[in-house]
This record gives structure tokens, sequence and C-alpha cells, in this order.
């Protein structure tokens, strides 16, 4: 899943099924109503999306896009758009016949929007500036963010944390990774704390998420072979140690979400396509199947995690509940499956889940233009 080039090991595991099932919730499905939605977000300017993310308590989404021109340039944008009707509401920023690109990097603490300005010089990326819009529905970029990373040291990820103050962010330099929170409404940041496992360096693509009632990063990843174990680590963000044990599953680490509330984290692991509940205390877990599941192909991706109604969702690029297309997977906190969002078009990487949980719904991206987003109720 972190790449889609990778070569599947296909293994379709029984016996290991059978035995989880002994130290797992292995529960029957209720009947649920989820589906794909109608409502479709597609580009002002027609080009593919550079991330995306929708206000958890508010009615407007934000994305930033790419169109690729014939003479190598491209003409780029962010824009938000309404929630309920896919809508396109403003073009906040936009540059034309440029090498340079925006990204979004999501809204976090109290509807604050989050894109970064990628500047090129010649081939390669020389600046990177970060704007926030605070609120989003402001439609307007307010500040700058300014985490304190050299030129050479890059985000590798951000944990979702909407509602909660602060966020962990992830970064690297060559294969040493660091750890450091941050309240981006603010533009304040706590201490950067080295990760020694070269485990958690980029080439091994890690994954964090964040414990708002224990202020903790946590941090997993795998060097990705047939029987290699995932490794987490809990970060303190404001004492700066790390406690690091050995996880559960098999390959890479596709997806992380936390329930800070019970102190639950959630895994999806490539090789095994199984999923891992942890309990974040006590540093121990279970294993639970994808429903389904009985090869590589069908392991999850993304996993996002819903505190409202307490639903873990993983994505599944090749479904294994639906005869043809993508699924988005619904877990309790308890393991047990809950229901199926078919009838989607997920990509190879892991794409990432944009929830609103108040009303039970979200988007995805489509592929394989990747110009357009997909909303979905459950």
């Amino acid at each position: 899943m972190k790449n889609a080039q990778r070569t599947f090991v296909v293994m379709t595991l029984p016996a290991l099924t059978l035995l989880l099932c002994f130290v797992s919730p292995c529960a029957e499905a209720r009947s649920a109503k989820a589906a794909p939605g109608t409502v479709f977000v597609k580009t002002a300017l027609g080009g593919f999306i550079l991330g995306y993310d929708i206000d958890q308590n508010g009615t407007e989404g934000v994305l930033s896009e790419a169109l690729a021109l014939s003479d190598g340039n491209f003409d780029v944008a962010v824009e938000t758009f309404d929630q309920t009707t896919g809508k396109i509401l403003k073009i906040i920023s936009e540059q034309k016949e440029t090498k340079n690109d925006f990204v979004t990097l999501g809204i976090f603490g109290n509807s604050v929007g989050l894109v970064e300005l990628e500047k090129v010089k010649g081939l390669f990326v020389n600046q990177r500036i970060y704007a926030t819009l605070n609120p989003l529905s402001s439609n307007k970029v307010t500040g700058r963010w300014m985490p304190p990373l050299t030129k050479t040291e890059l985000i590798l990820g951000l944990a979702p944390s909407q509602g909660a103050s602060t966020t962990a962010i992830l970064a690297s330099q060559s294969f040493t990774s660091l750890v450091f929170s941050s309240d981006v409404a603010s533009n304040t940041f706590g201490p950067l704390i080295k990760l020694t496992d070269s485990v958690f360096g980029s080439g091994d693509s890690p994954v964090i998420g964040i414990d708002t009632q224990t202020n903790q990063a946590v941090v997993a990843a795998s060097t990705g072979g047939v029987l290699d174990i995932p490794q987490i680590a809990e970060v303190d963000l404001t004492s700066k140690t790390v406690s690091q044990f050995q996880g559960l599953g098999f390959g890479f680490v596709n997806g992380i979400a936390v329930d800070s509330a019970d102190g639950i984290a959630v895994t999806a692991t490539e090789i095994d396509f199984s999923l891992e509940f942890y309990d974040l205390a006590t540093q121990s877990g279970f294993i639970v199947p994808l429903k389904g599941a009985t090869n590589q192909s069908q392991s999850g991706g993304y996993v996002a995690f819903d505190p409202v109604n307490k639903l873990f969702l993983v994505g599944q690029e090749f479904s294994s509940v639906a005869p043809t297309g993508s699924s988005i997977q619904a877990y309790d906190i308890n393991g047990n499956f809950v229901e199926a969002i078919n009838g989607l078009s997920l990509p190879a990487s892991p794409a990432y889940i944009a929830l609103n949980p108040r009303t039970r719904s979200g988007y995805v991206i489509v592929t394989p233009s990747l110009t357009e987003l997909q909303s979905f109720t459950y």
C-alpha cells in the first residue's frame, strides 16, 4: 500500500484467521445503512488534488490542486468548498505558470485550515511557507505557521486532532525522525524529540497519531518485510520521554488513528491484511482481520477515528466486502465490524478519510483522475 509498484505477497491464512478469532473479537456484522454519496467536489481549475480536509465544526472544506500545463508548468490553487453541495466557494490563493505548488495539510484546533506553499527553484523545493486560514470560514489566509525546522527537515505527517488545541507533527532529516507538538492557531511549538530507532525514518513511511488526553504522540512503523513486526513509540510531548514496544501484525503500517478518551490506538498492517487494537496504557493489544479479506491486496490503508460515534474507519483499495471497487470498513472500539461503505474508488497509496462525525459523513479522493472528492455517509 505504501508503494503502488510493490509486488503483492499473497497470503490466504485461514489457520491464522481461525487462531486470531480466539484472541480477538471476530463478531458478526450488524445491519446498518452506509452509502457512497452522490455529492462530488470538482476542482476549480480541473487539476489534481494535493491534500484536502473538511471542518468538523463547520460547513466548509478545503483542498489544494495543481493543473499540469503543456509547457511543463502548473496552475495551482487553494480552494474552499461547501460540504453539503460540493460547490467551490472561493479560490483562496492561485498561481499561474509556475513550478510551485500548494498542499493542504488539514484542519486543526477549532476550524483552523493549514496549507503549505512549496516554492521551487530549478528542480528542487527551496522554501516552504505555511499559511493558516483561521477560521476556515473566513475564506482567506489570516496568518503564518512557522515550525522550528530547517530546510532539510521535512514534515512526514500531522496527527488529526480537530477539536483539540494541540496536534503532533512527525518530521524527518535523512533517516532520523523528530516529533513535536504545535498549537497551530497560536503558532506555538513544543520541544523537538528525536526517535533514535531507524525504523521510524522516512524510508519506512511511519504514521503518527495523538492521544490528546495524555499529550502523547503515537508513532508506528515497520521495515515492511513479510515477517517484520511493527514498532510502536509513545512520545510524551512535554517531558520528551519515549516508550517503545513491539506491536502486532506484519509488514508496513499503512495507517493509524487514536481514540484519546479510551486510550486506544488502531493500526492497519499490509502483509496480514489486519487491524491491530492497542491499549496504550498497558501497551498490549489484539488483531482483527479485515472483514472478508483473504490476501494482501485487500489490506487496509488510511485509518480515521470518529470520536462522537466511537468508530474506526479504514480505507480498502480492493474491497473484500463488495464484488468490485473500494470500500471503507467501520469497526467499534472493541474491534467489532459495524458496516462497510462500498462503491468508492480509492488509490493505491493510503487515502485520507475526511470525516464530519456530527453528520456521520465524509469525503475521499476519487481515482483515477484524482481531480475530485466523493462524499459518503455511515
